[in-house]
């Protein structure tokens, strides 16, 4: 597998992948999260143009995205919790996969922590798929942050 930068030609894989995503999440019981045409092609437009927006590849073929972003965000400012450290940090959004390959999160997760080594993430308290990889990839469990809507998120940090 390999990771690259999202191109806006990519914005197709970028829906497909999501859609395969939506519907596992569903399958799962996750039934509030990524709801109607989220994440919409001026979200996905913006993060590709940002630089933030990366592609998976399997043999060539696009099979998951995520989005990753270094520097403080915003979101994780107010925490009902506490983080461990206040390190420099990147953060992990929207891991989606198309199914096809399993090994997906550990590897974006290997990646990134070569970048930095302070990661956070959040995820739906639905999510339960997703809080095991967190939990099982040695993520800590920090507290309750809110998303722009107000939506609560469980959120995690990892330092090396």
């Amino acid at each position: 597998m390999l990771i690259r930068p999202a191109l806006n030609s990519d914005l197709q894989e970028l829906h497909r992948i999501f859609d395969a995503a939506k519907a596992f999440m569903r399958s799962t019981g996750n039934l509030e999260q990524w709801n109607g045409p989220y994440p919409s092609d001026e979200l996905l437009l913006n993060e590709i143009s940002a630089g933030h927006c990366f592609m998976v590849e399997s043999e060539g073929k696009p099979v998951a995205t995520f989005c990753f972003i270094l520097g403080a965000d915003p979101t994780y400012g107010y925490i009902e919790g506490r983080w461990p450290s206040d390190a420099p940090y990147g953060t992990i959004h929207r891991i989606a996969s198309d199914g096809s390959v399993r090994g997906i999160g550990e590897f974006v997760f290997n990646h990134c922590f070569s970048i930095i080594d302070t990661i956070r993430i959040d995820t739906h308290e639905d999510n339960i798929p997703m809080q095991n990889l967190v939990t099982k990839y040695g993520f800590e469990r920090c507290g309750i942050i809110y998303i722009a809507d107000g939506s609560p998120r469980i959120a995690y940090q990892k330092s090396l």
